[in-house]
């Protein structure tokens, strides 16, 4: 987060907007007490076409309502003068914890996730804490709504908990309750796939070969038992549909229930998986079972990025500054992943998987660039790929008129880590952008 240029944005109490830019102080309204709001003078890039300089958008009643140059602007509405400034549709984090996570070691902060290897009838959005500091951080930096995520961290040599820890809700980051930021409580079920978790054991001396070999045994066993699991749960879920269908139905299960929407192709099947096998498996799996999958993690996908681009199946990329994967992978692998998988003709998002990170992501899709992520890609890659993956590109991901008004206005690229987020608009309302980041900043550069 950079302080220095980030300007804030208030109500007085009259509610009057008085954040630097804004003209005109009476509260726009119609007569059904609409508010409207006009972002005037600025390059608009819609990512639906090319930019439109000196344009307007119209805000009205949560929605876009107008994008175009020379518009009108209806009579009372609230303006913002944005001339030389641009406006971007609100980023989004394609899977993160924020408001799940608040200080990850100190477990009374963390509700993740819950006891027992499948939940799949557990929501991730009513865990949601409105009030974490990590929220303001996190839309500060233009990021106006996010997928939470059950479950815990997907990052290698980190316990996953549950395989199947419940479905992730797509949230705004504004709103008292977390039913104020809810926009979707069940867009995919989180799926994290087995691995075969070999024992780390003493590694002072070599180890012996026959123990070796009787370690990893007993390793894949325990894999073969886990996905075996997988498949019994996703089999009683069909089974409970048929006698659902026929009438026979003695008594409802909530976690069968849930899967349902899974096994009938209703819901997306969200699957965490870095390894190639992992993934190979993964996507045989779905096929066998016809799963609407997604892949979220894939540090390993440019491996298997031909199965992928064959099966038509998007991911949900982690952090791209991070080592990479193999003591033998090129140093700039995680950086030239995402370039890869979009010239194989892999539709890709990226998510931080965390919380006190989440205000990273523009800067984790700018890291691609310079190794083959065509900057427009970039772009899309957190604002309209991840709409469209999910299934949500009929509300987000451009400007455009009928689209949910989860706007920024910043100063230059927002994959510029020097671009400041002017005014930020979440669900067509003016949103702070005061942060506890901000706070320090201000306190200790004013420290004599």
């Amino acid at each position: 987060m950079n302080g220095s240029g980030l300007r804030r944005a208030g109500w007085i109490a009259s509610v009057t907007l008085v954040t630097g830019g804004l003209l005109g102080s009476a509260r726009a309204q119609d007569a059904t007490n609409v508010k409207v709001y006009a972002i005037r003078g600025a390059t608009i890039h819609t990512l639906a076409g090319e930019p439109i300089e000196d344009g307007t958008v119209i805000l009205q009643g949560g929605r876009i309502t107008g994008v175009g140059r020379r518009i009108g602007i209806p009579r009372g509405a609230e303006v913002v003068n944005a001339q030389g400034l641009h406006v971007y549709p609100g980023m989004l984090d394609a899977f993160s914890y924020v408001g799940l996570t608040e200080v990850s070691a100190v477990r009374a902060t963390n509700d993740v996730g819950e006891k027992g290897d499948f939940n799949p009838h557990l929501q991730a959005a009513i865990a949601v804490h409105p009030a974490s500091e990590h929220v303001p951080v996190t839309r500060a930096n233009g990021i106006t709504h996010a997928l939470v995520a059950p479950g815990g961290p997907a990052r290698r040599g980190a316990a996953n908990g549950s395989i199947i820890p419940g479905e992730a809700s797509l949230m705004n980051l504004a709103g008292w309750t977390w039913e104020e930021m809810l926009v979707d409580p069940a867009i995919g079920m989180v799926l994290v796939w087995p691995t075969i978790e070999m024992p780390r054991g003493d590694r002072s001396s070599p180890p012996d070969e026959e123990e070796s070999e009787s370690s990893f045994r007993k390793a894949r066993e325990k894999y073969e038992e886990r996905v075996a699991e997988i498949e019994k749960w996703i089999e009683a879920a069909s089974h409970y549909g048929r006698a659902k269908q026929a009438g026979t139905l003695q008594v409802p299960d909530s976690k069968l229930e849930a899967l349902l929407a899974v096994v009938e192709g209703k819901q997306r099947v969200i699957i965490v998986a870095n390894r190639a096998r992992a993934i190979r498996n993964a996507v045989a799996f779905c096929e066998k079972h016809k799963l609407r999958m997604i892949l979220a993690g894939g540090s390993e996908a440019w491996k298997e990025k031909q199965l992928l681009s064959e099966k038509k199946i998007a991911v949900i990329l982690g952090p791209t500054q991070i080592v990479p994967e193999e003591e033998d992978d090129p140093y700039d692998q995680p950086y030239s992943t995402p370039g890869q998988l979009h010239e194989a003709g892999i539709k890709i998002a990226f998510g931080t998987f965390n919380s006190s990170d989440s205000r990273l992501l523009p800067y984790e899709a700018a890291t691609a660039v310079p190794f083959g992520l065509p900057r427009e890609e970039a772009l899309n890659a957190i604002t309209r790929n991840p709409a469209e993956i999910l299934g949500v590109a009929d509300r987000f991901g451009t400007i455009e008129e009928g689209k949910v008004a989860n706007l920024i206005v910043t100063d230059g690229d927002p994959l510029e880590i020097t671009t400041q987020v002017r005014y930020l608009f979440i669900k067509g309302e003016p949103t702070p952008t005061d942060n506890k980041h901000l706070d320090l900043y201000q306190k200790y550069i004013a420290r004599p």
